[in-house]
């Protein structure tokens, strides 16, 4: 194995590893480069978002064993952009080289029902839930967790897809058909005020860096807009980055951990989901902040010191989903829009092709 976490800095010139295309990881090679690190991209996608602007690219399945090994030769560390990953992929790869975040965070975070029942051994608190295998089990958990209620597959499920709504018991056979009749949790509906997300940062050093609660507006299910920070009670704020770091320092996360929660009317703030990786709701720290969640990163897995996290000012983010990206020539030509665009080259409904950053000074 290469060299292993708790020693000296890699140097600039080293090549970080990046499981995953998106842009989330063109977002952190562009980060990397600016501190003289190369990126290296697996994914099995060709010429995506990452592979654009990475040094170099493998094109391959995540379960190609050859692949992978070969990878982890030619690289100096690996972390990643996307948590849905075979568990064993990761394993292979920290025979050879670190990984961060480990195969057991993954483990606990694509899983909805582990994560929060791991939430829950930490005395955070959550929507109610129950596990669903079966039809019967729906019929059980139903009978538990009064509707209305959210049944959501265990597994793979984002911006809302893998869900079904039950208003009433008798919606419960339609769901399940809806779902695949895949391992599922049935959620309890929460009457919040809001939804709020925090990113912390946790070096190899266990030394943590936690982002300032954002709140996070939806539409269709998929995020649209992130005003940081959010405007809600200092109580409710450092309850909310409580929550993001003992989740962190609970799953012993080396890397990022974004932590969605909802708050409710009375400032009670509740875990929802998480995920050990960049985070949309965290893109208006490119802008705002002096070290941005994409740094943050590549400061991790290169063994730096974390940067500073205070934002310079007030942001407002919004996604550019579909065909919202047709705007870019009004957007960059405006002068208060700071416009990213991922170099998707088809445009669908319900993708995110890039977002704009507006700031908005202090007095």
């Amino acid at each position: 194995m290469k060299k292993p976490p708790g020693s000296s800095p890699l140097p600039p010139g080293s090549t970080i590893g990046m499981l995953g295309g998106g842009q989330l990881g063109r977002m952190t090679a562009l980060a990397a480069a600016r501190l003289g690190y190369k990126l290296h991209v697996f994914s099995p996608e060709p010429d995506g978002p990452a592979a654009q602007v990475a040094h170099r690219s493998t094109v391959a399945a995540y379960d190609d064993e050859d692949a992978l090994e070969a990878f982890a030769r030619a690289v100096d560390v690996v972390t990643l952009e996307f948590e849905n990953l075979p568990p064993a992929a990761l394993e292979l790869i920290q025979r050879i080289v670190p990984v961060h975040p480990s195969a057991q965070v993954l483990r606990v975070t694509q899983d909805r029902l582990e994560e929060k029942t791991f939430a829950r051994r930490l005395g955070i608190e959550t929507a109610p839930f129950a596990g669903v295998d079966s039809h019967g089990d729906l019929e059980k958990a139903v009978a538990m967790i009064a509707p209305p209620a959210i049944l959501k597959t265990r597994r793979f499920g984002y911006d809302g897809k893998g869900q079904a709504r039950l208003e009433r018991r008798e919606d419960a056979a339609r769901a399940w058909r809806a779902i695949g009749e895949a391992p599922a949790i049935l959620e309890g509906f929460v009457d919040f005020a809001l939804e709020l997300s925090v990113i912390v940062a946790r070096g190899q050093d266990g030394a943590v860096r936690a982002y300032p609660a954002v709140e996070n507006r939806h539409c269709h299910h998929i995020l649209a807009t992130t005003i940081a920070p959010a405007a809600i009670p200092a109580a409710a704020a450092k309850e909310a980055e409580r929550i993001a770091v003992a989740l962190a320092q609970g799953l012993d996360v080396v890397g990022l951990l974004a932590v969605e929660m909802f708050m409710t009317p009375d400032g009670r703030v509740l875990m929802n989901e998480m995920a050990p990786r960049p985070h949309n709701s965290g893109h208006w720290t490119i802008d705002a902040c002096p070290t941005s969640q994409f740094e943050q990163l590549v400061r991790v897995a290169a063994g730096l010191p974390l940067g500073p996290v205070e934002p310079y000012t007030p942001a407002l983010m919004t996604n550019l989903i579909g065909h919202d990206v047709d705007a870019w020539p009004r957007l960059v030509a405006d002068p208060t829009a700071r416009l990213h665009l991922y170099g998707k080259a088809e445009v669908r409904p319900g993708r995110k092709m890039g977002h704009v950053t507006r700031l908005k000074r202090q007095p």
